[in-house]
């Protein structure tokens, strides 16, 4: 398979028409697979909740587009922020097991790379960060 203008365009725009803003692509075979890798178009607007992999960690290399990827502590306090521009050199972000985690889309059509090991397990309530206004 060929990853190309014409794949991430396809992904892109079945993200556009999504609700969620936003689509995946699996490279990987299956749900159980041992490494999870998978094109991720993502639109302006979209939600990614603030979250957690304890028994992975992620990496991300954006394709194309602008991403702002935003690391947390505990409590919800922000402690790191990366912006990714592949056209300014900057193209991914590794994040740790157990770190809490967001991104914000900062422009039409983006879509990174995204790599953790498998198989894959949906998100537990404990592994959502629930922010409380203060």
């Amino acid at each position: 398979m060929l990853i190309d203008d014409e794949l991430l365009d396809e992904v892109s725009f079945r993200a556009v028409r999504n609700e969620r803003l936003r689509m995946n692509f699996n490279l990987h075979d299956s749900l159980d697979a041992k490494a999870q890798r998978l094109l991720n178009a993502l639109e302006p607007g979209t939600i990614v909740p603030i979250h957690r992999h304890c028994h992975t960690a992620e990496t991300y290399i954006l394709l194309r587009g602008k991403i702002k990827i935003l690391l947390y502590d505990d409590k919800g306090n922000i402690t790191e922020t990366h912006l990714l521009i592949p056209r300014n050199g900057v193209y991914g972000v590794h994040i740790p097991a157990g770190q809490w985690h967001s991104l914000e889309v900062l422009a039409n059509n983006s879509v990174i790379f995204e790599v953790k090991d498998g198989p894959y397990t949906p998100l537990a309530e404990e592994d959502l960060l629930q922010l409380t206004d203060k």
